[in-house]
């Protein structure tokens, strides 16, 4: 009984061991992720601008991770797991890339989506490796030698004829358009402040005439402006004396709510990725590895 205990315990640590020994895929933050401290911020955001332009462009993702080590696991091993990830790439386009290095082991990669096999194949992405990279990593020049091998990678997919980029998600909603929701609720916010500060009548005209400059500036158009003023007039006399919570001060005509409506407040700007992620693609094992 105790030879299987000790036997069921040896199996247990066998399965155990390997996935507690793995490092944990980092957080996608940002088009380059250094742990490491190698790049300087100009670094990053001289790649960062490079990469932003070509998804804008071509609609393609590069990623770039740079990480102390990859503990026991091969360096395709762990490029594989954040490629499923972080889903660098268009969904269903499968066109992104991912450029790793492993800093103290010594060994870096390029994973590859499933669209761009084509234009970075395996061949093509190890003499990326051994002729653009890995060179300048001999040298010491980390950062020269991310930019060159990002460089090729841009100008290769750029050659190829991919579907043309979708607007870009975080795109601003059109405020200017009198149905939708971001438009009606932005017009009550103003005219519950107006209106609070100035009161009912003076309020709601302020709003007309804020809601109209607004839209004019946006549209480029008098006409548009004062049919949007009008709207944001007319809104604000019906809406605008929601009263979303916040604690009233002052009195008479000038008594206003003392936060902002719907209890709105300022974050504390952490974390954030700048607006960057990974668009769904997927990964089957394409691209290289190297070491230097």
């Amino acid at each position: 009984m105790a030879a299987a205990r000790v036997i069921l315990l040896a199996l247990l640590l066998g399965f155990v061991c390997p996935a507690l020994a793995e490092v944990a895929v980092p957080q996608l933050t940002g088009r380059v992720v250094d742990q490491t401290g190698t790049l300087s911020s100009g670094d990053i955001a001289s790649l960062t601008a490079k990469l932003k332009d070509l998804e804008s462009r071509k609609g393609s993702q590069i990623a770039v991770l740079i990480v102390p080590t990859i503990g026991e696991e091969t360096i395709e091993q762990f490029s594989i797991r954040v490629a499923e990830a972080w889903k660098i790439g268009r969904r269903k386009i499968d066109d992104g890339a991912l450029l790793v290095v492993a800093k103290n082991d010594r060994r870096l990669r390029i994973e590859i989506g499933y669209g761009l096999e084509g234009v970075l194949s395996d061949a093509i992405t190890h003499r990326i490796i051994d002729e653009y990279i890995t060179p300048k990593f001999k040298a010491g020049d980390f950062a020269g030698g991310i930019s060159a091998g990002v460089d090729r990678m841009i100008g290769l997919i750029d050659g190829e004829k991919l579907p043309a980029p979708e607007p870009e998600h975080w795109q601003a909603p059109n405020l200017v358009d009198l149905a939708n929701p971001v438009a009606i609720f932005a017009v009550i916010i103003v005219a519950g402040f107006l209106r609070g500060l100035l009161g009912r009548l003076l309020g709601s005209v302020a709003t007309g005439g804020v809601v109209g400059v607004f839209a004019w500036i946006a549209v480029g158009s008098l006409a548009t402006a004062v049919v949007v003023g009008l709207f944001g007039f007319v809104a604000a006399l019906i809406f605008g004396g929601l009263n979303f919570g916040g604690p009233v001060v002052g009195s008479g005509p000038y008594r206003r709510s003392g936060g902002y409506p719907g209890g709105w407040s300022g974050g504390s700007g952490s974390g954030s990725s700048g607006g960057f992620s990974g668009g769904g693609g997927s990964f089957g094992g394409g691209g290289a590895s190297g070491s230097w």
